[in-house]
């Protein structure tokens, strides 16, 4: 269990910085995506977790990194920025 909160913090990690990285412009700011992404890990791994019950580790963090993207795919922001001309 300490294993898979602690796998699942480092891949929600991973995504939020990965998102960073290659999304910058459309994310707020560094010190919001990275919480972001741990905390969406973290509750993905214990939402699964209690559902499927120990002994599932790999399925664990496969719905770890998904809420993780789930969560981080809420912070993004449109690509216009800018009202249209006809509006």
């Amino acid at each position: 269990m300490i294993l898979e909160a602690l796998g699942s913090g480092l891949l929600g990690l991973a995504l939020a910085w990965a998102a960073v990285r290659r999304l910058t412009r459309r994310l707020p700011s560094r010190t919001l995506v990275l919480p972001t992404g741990t905390a969406g890990g973290l509750l993905g791994a214990f939402v699964t977790h209690s559902a499927l019950g120990p002994g599932h580790a790999m399925v664990t963090l496969i719905g770890a990194a998904a809420v993780s993207a789930a969560l981080l795919s809420l912070l993004l922001r449109t690509g216009r920025l800018r009202p249209s001309p006809s509006a």
